[in-house]
């Protein structure tokens, strides 16, 4: 019997349910019916200590939700270590117990025992470095504090490793000591080689010896004398072979040499004892630390096994409720091959206590029986179940299987009284924290009695509120979880295609038979089948019809579902698409924006330059003259420049469609703009009959078609006066100069507005013809007035600038001359 710890079971009292303490044993039988020794001994592979293993063939599930999930959560946190800084081994742990023992009493270690607790201090180093992988910026997890508190004791292992080699062998460095009379020992057998390689030669040499090699005898080193000369040889005799021809001689030149090294060997041992008692004293001032290695290590050694399995497994952690409630998502036998099993849903307990599994006997329903059992019992026991995540599992004080072919042959019970037997110890200890598995139940004798049986026993326990799963092929059972309250029918699909289940459970549907579908695809003929069928009682037959008409229902019902999912599907999938497709065109459109400011910086560029230079000459003309030639053919020259930007842009001339001059009045002064040229000036000539007229633009005047014109608001900041003393020749007298200060100031802006408002003042002083300004900057960081000096060196128009004087601002201003 397998002793729980502890559990919390529940009995009626007069205020409600009362939750009491009590010691329970879990059934062994179980254990062995589920299969649950087998999944023991696959976790036993992943551990590599013996301690490690004796915890796993002991592990048993147990029954306090606290420790249940305590031991989940270490199996988590492990796999979740795994999944990130791969496996770990804990190979070479070594079982230190009784040293650790012996050091408290004040023992020497030998040295097999010092390196046994060399490998284990090996293996804490390499587990608390595994340890230390973990992201230091997670939190802490329930693995944390044991890991960390983990001690190698690097500096005494070392000492352990420079000292001994094996368990036989002690390192010549271990010690001053025992290097120097080891250093002896070397001096002294060469001597005693050098003696017996001279006395082997001479005595070959007369025949007196039965080989030439020097053996050992007592310690001692010796000659084979052949028996008939051992007088020629002076020396001791130590022993003699089993025919009696040689003796074992030890020369008499060596016995002063082999004394001393009996002597040496004496004290070699004894600076071994030494370099033994020192370690030991040391080990002895660690006993602390080597306690817990020795007891954490093979605790995490087991952990880790649990992640390995559910690694293979590619199981998870389930979720625990005390209502004994199941919900098992994709659940898979863990013993069986996780690319051939098909997974099951199932869930009992929410919404009733008992589930009645009915359909074909395929061998698919004892599967599922036995996939809920063992994955409950692994949950249990705080292994990580192979289902999806999030399923969830009850709480069972005990779980009890009648599963299988349960015949006694040595009682000579059949298979029927076998079962009986095990459903009577059943009946005797479950209650409502059990969890009952029946396969077949009431097989094995008459039908009409074995259904009625099977009825009573699923009645008995629904009363006792224990949760109940049954698999059977009785029509009555159908009947009877139809008809009762708490108790549902569950089949196992089957494909009458290929006479294969296809395992798939589907609760709140009984089960068909299918014996005649079947019988008929194996090539029964129909004659024996319709017989068959005439045979059955109406009542049943029409039982069965509805039960295929609610298969039919069902089929029709998900194949629509699956429609629905998949054009769902669709739908997502065109979502995505379109998705993908608005923000490839946003970035489209972020790249052609992106080019064309950069386009339209060049071309604006490109426009201020020309229209630098256009100024200077037009200034240049109104003072020194010009003919209407040169002013002509300047004016082609800029709008060959403008149409060739606009055509190479693609970018039309904005037009005013409201002050398109058309066929609209026009009077001599009018202001208008040419479209064209994007230039503003006034109407000099009305048009001719064609639409020609001429406009004057500043100093330049130009014949253009009145399609090309547009009014504007007249500039009154700018206005054309007639010089009479010139003979019609016009002088540009610039009305801006009145409203143009001779100073600007722009503290107190920032750097963008601030050069902004600097170049336009710079425009307009120039244009006004003003010889010399003052920009105010003040002094303040600096940013301003290096912005003003960068600004006034790249300026066409500006001569020379300088820091204002002390009565100008010091280098709080800068005086700028115009050329």
């Amino acid at each position: 019997m397998c002793k729980y710890t502890h559990f919390y079971y529940v009995e009626k009292a007069r205020d409600g349910w009362q939750y009491r303490k009590k010691e329970k044993y879990m059934n062994k039988k179980v254990l062995h019916t589920l299969e649950f020794d087998k999944i023991t001994e696959r976790l036993c592979e992943f551990a590599s200590s013996s301690k490690a293993k004796e915890k796993i063939s002991g592990l048993i599930p147990m029954a306090d939700i606290d420790e249940i999930n305590k031991a989940q959560k270490e199996t988590a946190d492990a796999l979740a270590r795994v999944y990130q800084s791969g496996h770990i081994s804990f190979s070479g742990l070594s079982e230190i117990g009784d040293s650790l023992v012996r050091l408290e009493v004040g023992s020497t270690l030998g040295m097999g025992e010092l390196i046994n607790i060399s490998k284990t201090l090996d293996v804490a180093l390499r587990v608390k470095n595994f340890g230390a992988k973990r992201d230091s910026s997670l939190e802490p997890d329930s693995l944390s504090e044991r890991l960390e508190l983990l001690a190698p004791l690097s500096p005494y292992n070392n000492e352990i490793k420079r000292c001994i080699i094996s368990e036989e062998e002690m390192a010549d460095d271990a010690s001053p000591g025992l290097k120097n009379v080891r250093r002896k020992i070397e001096f002294t057998n060469a001597k005693i080689r050098e003696q017996l390689d001279s006395l082997v030669n001479s005595a070959s040499e007369k025949g007196l010896l039965q080989n030439n090699k020097v053996t050992m005898r007592n310690g001692r080193y010796c000659l084979p004398v052949k028996n008939e000369h051992r007088s020629k040889v002076n020396g001791l005799i130590h022993d003699q072979s089993s025919t009696g021809s040689t003796v074992f001689v030890e020369p008499a030149v060596v016995v002063k040499y082999n004394n001393e090294l009996s002597e040496l060997v004496i004290e070699e041992a004894k600076e071994i004892e030494k370099v033994l008692a020192a370690l030991s004293n040391e080990a002895a001032g660690h006993l602390e630390e080597l306690r817990y290695d020795v007891g954490v290590l093979p605790e995490l050694d087991f952990i880790f096994a649990k992640a390995e399995l559910a690694k293979e497994m590619s199981a998870t952690e389930p979720v625990f409720n005390l209502d004994r409630r199941i919900n098992i998502k994709k659940g898979r036998h863990p013993l069986i091959d996780k690319k051939k099993v098909v997974p099951i849903d199932i869930n009992l307990g929410k919404d009733f206590e008992l589930l009645v599994i009915t359909g074909p006997n395929t061998g698919g329903k004892t599967v599922s029986l036995k996939t809920v059992g063992l994955i409950t019992l692994m949950g249990q026991a705080g292994l990580h179940i192979p289902a999806f995540d999030r399923s969830e599992l009850g709480i069972f004080r005990e779980i009890y299987a009648d599963i299988g072919d349960e015949q006694s042959i040595e009682q000579s019970l059949s298979t029927f009284s076998s079962h009986m037997v095990n459903i009577v110890n059943i009946l005797k200890e479950a209650d409502r924290e059990s969890l009952v598995l029946f396969d077949e139940l009431g097989a094995g004798t008459d039908p009409t009695e074995g259904a009625a049986l099977a009825m009573a026993i699923l009645a008995n326990l629904q009363n006792r509120d224990a949760r109940v799963m049954a698999t059977t092929h009785y029509s009555e059972l159908k009947v009877y979880a139809l008809t009762t309250p708490g108790v549902v029918n569950a089949s196992l699909e089957f494909s009458l295609e290929t006479l294969m289940p296809t395992y798939r459970i589907l609760i709140g549907i009984p089960g068909k038979s299918n014996a005649f579908a079947i019988s008929k695809k194996l090539g029964l003929s129909d004659e024996i089948i319709e017989d068959a069928t005439n045979r059955i009682d109406t009542n049943d037959k029409r039982f069965e019809d509805v039960i295929a008409e609610l298969n039919r229902s069902r089929q029709f019902i998900e194949e629509e579902e699956e429609r629905i999912k998949k054009r769902r599907a669709e739908i997502e999938k065109e979502k995505q698409a379109l998705e993908t497709d608005v923000e490839k065109l946003a970035e489209k459109r972020e790249s052609l924006l992106a080019d064309a400011k950069s386009e339209a910086s060049k071309i604006l560029s490109e426009a201020k330059e020309m229209a630098d230079a256009s100024i200077k000459k037009y200034n240049k003309w109104g003072l020194g003259g010009a003919t209407a030639r040169e002013m002509e053919e300047e004016r082609s020259k800029l709008r060959e420049k403008i149409d060739a930007v606009t055509k190479s842009s693609g970018i039309k001339a904005k037009e005013s469609q409201r002050n398109r001059v058309g066929n609209k009045p026009l009077h001599i002064g009018d202001m208008v703009l040419v479209l064209t040229m994007g230039i503003k000036g006034t109407v000099s000539t009305l048009p001719d009959s064609k639409g020609n007229l001429t406009v004057t633009m500043g100093i330049m005047k130009s014949n253009v078609n009145v399609k090309d014109l547009a009014f504007v608001e007249e500039d009154n900041s700018v206005k054309i006066v007639k010089d009479k003393s010139s003979s019609g020749r016009g002088s540009i007298g610039m009305s801006k100069s009145l409203n143009v200060r001779v100073e600007k100031n722009i503290v107190g802006l920032r750097y963008d507005d601030a050069r902004a408002e600097l170049a336009k003042y710079i425009d307009d002083a120039y244009l006004a013809h003003l010889p010399q300004v003052r920009i105010i900057h003040g002094r303040g960081t600096g940013a301003l007035r290096g912005m003003v000096h960068d600004y006034l060196k790249k300026c066409k128009y500006v001569k020379s600038f300088r820091e204002g004087e002390y009565n100008e601002g010091g280098t709080g201003a800068t005086v700028v001359t115009f050329k």
